[in-house]
């Protein structure tokens, strides 16, 4: 999970540039009637955000009681989120934000932007930029169009949430034939209960475990020949390898599975004596 500023654009005036070349004047004038309204939403958003509490977002199929859920939907499909339309160029701005890495699972590329809170169910914040979350497609299709009902249920969101500077992913060796890593989150003492609880549920509800664990697995596979080599001179060899690179993996990315994945290898007596040569 990486933080990520805040996109540097107001609701405002990404809905205006969105609109911008509707040509129907009724469908014109309805949309630019509910400017205040989504300017409202997007106050109300950080206002919750930054309290945790987003789960208290509530739901309207219509924004300023006129303009309906399929109609800003519209607006973010065909107005912002496709090629050469009126708000492509913010869209693009935010996508490229994440410097390709998706912010949810800190691994996989981003394909797409995310509705933090899903647009069919809260349409004043279709367009809304801080609700448009550069992700992976799996994490995206993992969120889906889940609604929070309680604080505890509101997925860690980038714009708001720092997880990146307090360890909280640490990893066990299990020792079977392959030798596999079971990652888990240790949440820091520093965070309040929601925040650790959030984190826990971010953990497991995007799968994260399997990523990693998968990820892992394909390292392992890769420096397998390297570590029987070294085994040769002594499991101090062994043991020495794996806690340099858990070292300088941690000290690049606190909480990534290649940091996590080394320190359970180096710390565990059964892989550092030949456990990692096992195939199975």
């Amino acid at each position: 999970m990486l933080k990520l500023d805040r996109p540097p654009y107001s609701a405002e005036d990404t809905f205006a540039a969105c609109i911008s070349r509707v040509r129907l004047p009724a469908l014109k004038a309805k949309l630019t009637g509910a400017t205040q309204a989504i300017s409202d939403a997007s106050d109300a958003y950080v206002a919750a955000a930054e309290a945790q509490a987003l789960d208290q977002i509530a739901r309207d199929p219509l924004v300023n009681g006129t303009v309906t859920t399929a109609e800003m939907e519209a607006v973010y499909t065909g107005r912002m989120a496709k090629q050469s339309s009126p708000g492509r160029a913010i869209y693009d701005d935010i996508f490229a934000a994440a410097k390709g890495r998706c912010p949810l699972c800190a691994h996989r590329t981003v394909t797409t932007l995310d509705h933090h809170l899903p647009k069919a169910h809260y349409p004043a914040l279709a367009v809304v930029p801080v609700n448009l979350v550069p992700a992976c497609s799996d994490c995206n299709k993992a969120k889906l169009a889940s609604v929070p009902h309680a604080p505890e249920d509101v997925s860690i969101h980038p714009y708001f949430d720092d997880v990146a500077d307090e360890r909280w992913l640490y990893a066990d060796v299990v020792e079977v034939a392959p030798a596999s890593v079971r990652f888990r989150v240790e949440t820091s003492a520093a965070w309040d209960p929601l925040l650790a609880e959030r984190v826990k549920r971010h953990f497991r509800g995007l799968k994260l475990s399997s990523l990693y664990g998968s990820e892992a697995a394909e390292e392992l596979l890769n420096i397998r020949h390297l570590l029987i080599g070294l085994q040769a001179s002594g499991v101090d060899h062994v043991r020495a390898y794996l806690e340099e690179h858990a070292e300088s993996c941690l000290a690049g990315r606190l909480n990534g599975w290649r940091g996590a994945a080394y320190e359970a290898w180096a710390e565990s007596d059964w892989f550092c004596n030949g456990g990692f040569a096992a195939v199975g």
